[in-house]
């Protein structure tokens, strides 16, 4: 694959990199972006968080960082295998497999950091770099063909819980689709309520549980569908500052994956989920505001990625409301509401016409 072709052959320069700096005898040393708060940018234009021009040198000269430079050696050596022989390892494999190296790791979140020192001085996930994370993906419904080593299959043949989203997403092949939109929700629970209604039949439509906070893997899938499929894409998520996040963490990237964002963000992706306005409109059962919500949505609304109007509004209304909701509530209407009325009516205002 050609994602693959492009990790080695980085992982192999890094490498020359140093070993010709030593041949030179010169003290080797590498420059590496800097991931810090003041190098993280909101861009205006893609809509998405990504890194500044600020560097660091990492050099065999300092001291200090002699141990960090021979770690980043081991690791992209280590990786540079994987690619090779086309294996993956977990990020906590590789944590033991370091037992082993000359120089090891204190703890895993130290080796965690030498991992994305590599992903952002070489640009390539650590996921095409052979180190998957621990948790699964989502799971999706609907008419797609997808290839998975070489095994085609529609993810409406894998039976209700669907199609399981692999960290190694982008080894897997589209093939073909006939949905015309892309619905995402945050719970497992809203995921199987639409299986059960048929709202992939009803809306034509992909349907992503996201578990909750959605995993890299999750956010790759849904970029590429946006992409590949030409499709919109819409994210269903609880009324609260919480749920208001995991949305925009799709939508606009984060800021500690400010360096893979523009792989991982779906900058046209809209706002399915319960606003304040809904809570007015359905009369849906609230929950009120805690402190902590109060102070994270006065945080949102001066965060660059809800300065539009929608979110402004939501965002002052919910305070001013000082209640939320969740998903789950318009089952106070019975449990098709959702798919019967709440969805049809918001997919059709957005999209400026009736769903047919």
């Amino acid at each position: 694959m050609k994602h693959k072709e492009i990790a080695l052959n980085k992982l192999r320069g890094m490498g020359d990199e140093v070993l010709e700096e030593i041949l030179q005898e010169r003290v080797p040393s590498l420059q590496i972006p800097s991931r810090g708060t003041g190098n993280i940018i909101y861009n205006e234009d893609k809509r998405y968080f990504e890194l500044g021009d600020r560097t660091g040198t990492r050099s065999l000269g300092n001291v200090k960082q002699i141990k960090k430079l021979a770690q980043m050696m081991c690791v992209g050596n280590f990786c540079k295998e994987l690619v090779n022989i086309q294996k993956t390892a977990t990020m906590r494999e590789m944590y033991y497999v370091s037992e082993g190296w000359d120089v090891g790791f204190d703890n895993q979140q130290e080796s965690n950091n030498i991992t994305e020192d590599i992903e952002v001085t070489l640009g390539v996930s650590r996921e095409n770099l052979g180190l998957l994370p621990e948790e699964d993906g989502a799971s999706v419904y609907g008419d797609i063909t997808l290839r998975d080593d070489d095994v085609e299959f529609n993810a409406l043949r894998l039976g209700k819980a669907g199609y399981t989203i692999p960290p190694t997403i982008d080894d897997v092949e589209f093939v073909d689709s006939n949905v015309e939109r892309i619905i995402a929700v945050e719970t497992m629970g809203m995921y199987h309520r639409m299986v059960q209604e048929k709202a992939y039949d009803r809306f034509n439509t992909l349907i992503v549980g996201l578990k909750g906070q959605a995993a890299r893997a999750t956010r790759r899938f849904i970029r590429r569908a946006s992409d590949e499929l030409q499709v919109p894409v819409y994210i269903c998520n609880d009324g609260d500052p919480w749920g208001f996040h995991i949305a925009m963490v799709i939508i606009s990237g984060s800021a500690k994956l400010a360096h893979v964002n523009h792989d991982l963000a779906t900058p046209d992706a809209k706002f399915l989920g319960v606003t304040a306005s809904d809570i007015i409109n359905y009369d849906l059962p609230t929950d009120k505001l805690k402190d902590i919500d109060v102070t994270r949505l006065k945080e949102l609304a001066a965060d660059p990625r809800y300065k539009g109007e929608f979110w402004q509004t939501e965002i002052k209304k919910m305070i001013k409301l000082g209640r939320k909701a969740e998903q789950q509530s318009f089952s106070k209407y019975g449990l098709e509401y959702i798919v019967d009325t709440y969805f049809p009516n918001k997919i059709s205002a957005i999209e400026g016409k009736p769903l047919e």
